[in-house]
């Protein structure tokens, strides 16, 4: 991603003044006589989204007014700001005034000038913004590349992010910053215990594989990551209709998100032992898929039925959970594009939180809120435990009646994670179905810079 932005004399920028329907009078009597008449002649009232440039007398852009939520507005967007690279004509601009949150909106202005542009020539906007003092602008730039480390590769359609595309990807994270790099490829997960991996890949044409990654000084605090790496999901024997398919490729959103978050712990030096660990698969049909009641003894010993081959996710992290846990790391954290049922209930911008420790679950929702990276606290709720018990087996993978889909996919991985002293499980969706502002349609980084500040917060 191309930094949008530079360091100009404030004389050579064009100011962006932010303007709410409340602010907005006083606002325009700053401005030039000839360019109160021109907003008044175009009818500008600061709504919300809207930009208007002001021309000076020779023609060229003077002033450019956008406007901005009220302060008190229940439907503040603190990410406004990221719209303007797609609204402003090219050129150098500056903040004028403070909008809601001016290190947000700094933050939204990089994220809104993301385009993915590999099999399509997309232009990046030349749109350039001289960053305001008093921002911490290696730290934006950190999370801004990491979004876009993790959008490009939700993005890439999965002819060309396989499970080897994946493994390539993480070792190239690796190498930046002179992590230790392996992987654990094909018949051989079976050889060194890892059979739900090997189970849940093992149709396809392209082998499974179990990516691992490790940075820092081992006498640090031990933060291992993990994120879900499948591919692609065609739901497996079963299978999912048409439209349940169409944007599978965003599957692998867990490993990106992992590898974004661990890219910037790695960025800023903080003081861990940093493991990632993803189990990277594709979910295919052939005459070798795993079945509905096939049953496959575990990592952890537990012996797994198969209630659902469309519940695929799981498997494959609890194997990559039950390796992190024999560490007995001080946080264990897994991302995962998991269930439709977190969708149902929250929606594709919200994603469920999981956590028995109730100090990182009030950091995760303080660093949520102040990141504008919204997570949601869901529990873990030890009714349902019950509803995984299998007839035949230790565990079922998918239990019948489709209640509380995410809690009871949740409680199916606490199972793998006993020794761990913290753990954080997120089902994330990693993808904006319609763009908004700062968040262009397509792959999305979530819950990775709420996560990463709260490390930053521990270990920085």
């Amino acid at each position: 991603m191309q930094s949008p932005f530079e360091t100009a004399p404030a004389a050579s920028t064009i100011p962006i003044y932010f303007a709410t329907k409340a602010t907005w009078a006083g606002i325009s009597r700053e401005l030039p006589a000839e360019a109160r008449q021109f907003a008044l002649a175009n009818d500008f009232t600061a709504k919300s989204g809207k930009l208007l440039t002001l021309p000076s007398p020779d023609g060229k852009i003077a002033q450019v007014v956008f406007g901005l939520e009220d302060a008190t507005s229940k439907s503040r967007d603190l990410f406004r700001p990221g719209a303007l690279p797609g609204l402003l004509p090219p050129g150098t601009y500056r903040f004028a005034n403070a909008p809601h949150d001016m290190r947000l909106a700094t933050l939204a202005f990089a994220l809104g000038s993301y385009r993915f542009g590999r099999y399509r020539k997309a232009d990046q906007p030349e749109v350039r913004l001289v960053p305001p003092d008093g921002i911490d602008m290696p730290d934006i730039t950190r999370m801004a590349e990491a979004a876009s480390l993790a959008r490009d590769l939700i993005n890439t359609p999965s002819n060309d992010m396989g499970p080897e595309e994946l493994a390539l990807a993480a070792q190239a994270v690796a190498a930046r910053y002179g992590a230790s790099f392996s992987t654990i490829v094909g018949d051989e997960l079976t050889r060194q215990n890892f059979p739900l991996i090997h189970a849940v890949g093992m149709a396809s044409t392209r082998a499974p594989r179990l990516i691992d990654l490790t940075w820092g000084d081992s006498a640090h605090p031990r933060v291992t990551l993990v994120g879900k790496g499948v591919c692609f999901d065609t739901g497996g024997l079963d299978l999912k209709p048409s439209s349940g398919m169409l944007i599978m490729k965003k599957d692998m959103g867990g490993a990106a998100n992992v590898l974004a978050l661990a890219q910037m712990v790695m960025d800023a030096k903080l003081k861990v032992r940093l493991r990632v660990l993803i189990p990277a698969v594709e979910n295919a049909v052939a005459g070798n898929a795993f079945r509905p009641l096939d049953i496959f003894k575990s990592r952890n010993g537990l012996n797994v039925e198969i209630g659902n081959t469309d519940a695929e996710g799981r498997l494959v992290l609890a194997d990559a959970l039950a390796l992190a846990d024999e560490e007995k790391p001080d946080l264990l954290v897994d991302l995962g594009t998991l269930t439709g049922a977190a969708r149902v209930a929250l929606g594709p911008d919200l994603p469920p939180f999981y956590t028995n420790d109730e100090t990182l679950a009030q950091d995760v929702a303080r660093y949520a809120k102040e990141e504008n990276d919204p997570l949601w606290r869901m529990p873990l709720w030890p009714p349902y435990d019950s509803w995984l018990d299998s007839k035949t087996a230790d565990i079922n993978n998918a239990p019948s009646g489709g209640f509380a889909g995410s809690i009871t996919c949740a409680l199916f991985l606490q199972r793998f994670v006993t020794d761990a002293k913290s753990w954080l499980h997120v089902d994330i969706y990693g993808w904006t179905p319609s763009a908004k502002p700062a968040r262009p349609e397509g792959g999305e980084c979530q819950a990775a810079r709420a996560i990463y500040k709260v490390l930053s917060e521990r270990y920085g």
